[in-house]
């Protein structure tokens, strides 16, 4: 990896309140020897107040362990769902400990309130708020610990605290006493927690910033890693779930005679679906016989009632929603468009996508009638744990979530509504006493699964000679992923879901008179948020345009976007530079068939330019080399800003190849696996050089930022290539 870097970070420390230590005592003595401490700040909640936990003990094994023999146990609150949240959160934590690196080891932690997200007041993993959100938290964590540490050992030398040093897990004294952590963790424990303390002045920094291996590299190289699909509790029966079809329908008729005449089936039943339909679940000793017994049930669906979406009437549908304005997301006088010397007017497709993750959905649950045990790599722990407790009649207490680590995510693993984990409570409540795993197969990911909504976007756009926009008129027409969930109220304003506009709305251009509506549709199709949500296709739209009036007035790409930028988009404008500069754009001279694509995205509060090298092999973009400029604040850990670019390249390249897209005909899924939902294999991937912008401010996300400027780039070089301006995705086969 080629990059520019900093360590600096603000070091503001808000007030915490203190925790007495009777009650810390008690919350930490069930642990065993070692100091354990946790904190929530309430002053960084500042959505979902109503939630905020009220003063409480905490939980054993909070956030942190230090034990007897100098190890150091950090419980990390976010699921790793390959975004490396298992290190790069111990570092933050380690780093104001002053522990030595090589003593830490981290654990996904349990779904419990002390966990909850700082700012939306719940256990989760999404918007690419991992790191940004407990930046400050885990390093006060760490610097809270440390004080105690040092505290005890202050007291057994009778000396006084301010004047010991640490360092790498020792503790030195004003007279050259020197003891270790773990040999003070007992007496720390029993102390105060401090009210206050003061953060490392970043040029002291020995961890944050630099490029450190994932904890869990080894055992995921060497097959050693256990995901929640690898649960094995010992009498544990596999469930594999008939889903209605299509979403919504009824069991009208059952045959099951042939399925439970096989061996080792235990149980068939009937259960509330999703959207008010029914769903089957078979129950066996194993998955391959549960499998079986699945394809042999022979089902007969009322739809009674329940619409049959095919994506190609509704693609019309759409194109003639988009010709007329919808719900006002910003409002503007576009008359000067008609007038204006040139204009664009462009059509853009988007399909549905699926998630595909790597690890199909699963949760395993041991329902005992008075309690329920739950291994799950979940995305939204405290969402699924209630629902669990809400379908099973249980109180949240009474719900052990272990967090498992997952294999991939992608969003598909953070249902606002915990359909996933309804459906395996209510398998766990038919099979009461038996541990149970609910299992979905790759065809059920993709046939029966939630969905990057569909949409198209109809934009006008009045420009002079000089590229000079006099006004932008956008239509957006898809589905509203929040409408109806729990972050409706924090994310629908007027009717216009936030998710929807995102990447047009508060773009980092300077654009003059933009007039964006939506229209929410409401098709028979379950929608979620996918890896970068509305930016997937917001940017395309956006950049290629952008990109488009700046050939059409025959000024370079990038200059017209430094152009273009507003105040606002400063951090977008270094990214570019960063990417330029480092490409050799306008510079190196390419070979023969190749062009340049550039584009520039900023979404989740960081900023990603990619300049893209494409020819065209047999009709289809060849993409040979990607140069990233990023800002994303603070890099805590190079080498997961690096991974993150890399597989965001990939995942958003798959969005452009031939066949990428859910259809649907007569309400069913015409996808079923990876033959005919193709991503981008090895021989696709470009070679990806990442450079991050030197920053000293708090981290901003990179989980989905990355995956947004492939595609245009992509599409920008084409252009180059052909003259052909590319409308949707997945591009068609192209002339060479």
């Amino acid at each position: 990896m080629s990059s520019k870097q900093s360590c600096a970070a603000s070091a503001s420390t808000p007030d915490q309140p203190s925790v007495s230590r009777r009650r810390f005592v008690q919350a930490s003595a069930a642990t065993g020897a070692g100091l354990v401490i946790g904190f929530f700040i309430p002053s960084l909640l500042r959505v979902a107040s109503a939630q905020q936990p009220s003063s409480k003990v905490f939980p054993p094994n909070a956030f942190l362990r230090v034990a007897p023999d100098n190890a150091v146990y950090v419980q990390v609150s976010k699921v790793d769902i390959g975004q490396g949240t298992l290190t790069a959160l111990p570092m933050l934590l380690a780093e104001e400990l002053d522990c030595d690196w090589k003593n830490v080891h981290a654990e996904l932690a349990k779904g419990e309130d002390v966990f909850r997200d700082a700012l939306f007041g719940i256990q989760m993993v999404g918007g690419s708020t991992s790191m940004a959100n407990t930046f400050q938290q885990y390093r006060e964590i760490g610097a809270r610990a440390r004080s105690m540490l040092v505290a005890a050992a202050a007291a057994q030398w009778n000396a006084d605290a301010a004047a010991c040093r640490t360092a790498a897990g020792v503790i030195t004294g004003p007279a050259g006493q020197r003891t270790t952590y773990g040999a003070v963790a007992d007496a720390a424990m029993k102390l105060p927690v401090p009210p206050t303390v003061k953060l490392k002045d970043p040029r002291q920094f020995k961890i944050i910033g630099k490029a450190t291996p994932r904890l869990d590299s080894a055992a995921k190289s060497t097959g050693q890693q256990k995901f929640a699909m690898d649960v094995d509790v010992p009498g544990m029966k596999v469930a594999l779930v008939a889903r209605p079809v299509p979403w919504g329908a009824k069991v009208a008729k059952l045959d099951d005679m042939n399925a439970r005449a096989m061996p080792g089936v235990r149980s068939i039943f009937k259960f509330p679906g999703d959207r008010g339909g029914e769903a089957v679940a078979v129950v066996a000793d194993g998955y391959w016989t549960a499998k079986k017994a699945r394809d042999a049930l022979k089902i007969e669906w009322d739809t009674t009632g329940v619409e049959r979406v095919s994506t190609d009437k509704l693609l019309d549908d759409y194109k003639a929603l988009s010709l007329k304005p919808g719900t006002p997301a910003e409002k503007a006088d576009v008359s000067s468009i008609a007038a204006s010397p040139k204009k664009i007017e462009a059509l853009f497709e988007f399909p549905y996508l699926a998630h595909a993750t790597m690890e199909p959905l699963n949760m395993t649950l041991h329902y005992t009638g008075d309690a329920c045990t739950v291994w799950a790599g979940s995305q939204f722990q405290s969402l699924d744990r209630e629902a669990i407790a809400r379908t099973l009649g249980l109180a949240v207490e009474k719900v052990e979530f272990n967090t498992m680590m997952a294999g991939g995510g992608f969003g598909r693993r953070a249902m606002p509504g915990s359909q996933n984990a309804i459906e395996a409570a209510e398998v766990a409540k038919v099979m009461r006493g038996t541990p149970v795993k609910v299992m979905y197969s790759r065809e059920d990911d993709l046939k029966a699964g939630y969905y990057r909504p569909m949409h198209v976007h109809r934009v006008r756009i009045g420009y002079d000679d000089r590229g000079t926009i006099s006004a932008w008129d956008h239509v957006i027409v898809g589905q509203s992923i929040l409408t109806g969930s729990p972050f409706e109220s924090l994310l629908v304003k007027d009717g216009v879901d936030e998710t929807m506009v995102e990447g047009v709305r508060h773009t980092h251009y300077a654009i003059p008179n933009l007039a964006l509506s939506v229209h929410n549709a409401k098709p028979n199709v379950p929608v979620l948020w996918w890896r970068s949500v509305g930016h997937s296709h917001s940017a395309f739209v956006m950049e290629t345009l952008v990109d488009e009036i700046a050939t059409s007035v025959g000024r370079d790409p990038v200059e017209y976007r430094r152009s273009l930028f507003a105040k606002e988009g400063e951090r977008s404008r270094q990214a570019l530079d960063l990417a330029v500069e480092r490409s050799g754009y306008g510079k190196r001279a390419l070979p023969k068939g190749r062009a340049w694509g550039v584009a520039v995205h900023h979404g989740f509060n960081t900023s990603i330019a990619y300049v893209a090298e494409v020819s065209l092999v047999d009709g289809r973009p060849k993409v040979h080399r990607v140069t990233a400029g990023v800002h994303c604040n603070m890099p805590i850990n190079p080498r997961t800003i690096e991974a993150q670019v890399q597989g965001g390249i990939v995942f958003g390249l798959s969005a452009t190849l031939p066949g990428f897209e859910i259809t649907l005909k007569d309400g069913v899924v015409q996808q079923s696996n990876f033959s005919d939902y193709t991503p981008a294999y090895m021989g696709e991937s470009p070679k990806v050089d990442v450079h991050v912008v030197p920053n000293s401010d708090p981290p901003t996300g990179m989980g989905e930022p990355p995956v947004p400027p492939i595609a245009p780039a992509i599409a920008n070089a084409v252009a180059a290539l052909t003259g052909k301006r590319l409308r949707k995705l997945p591009f068609d086969t192209l002339a060479a």
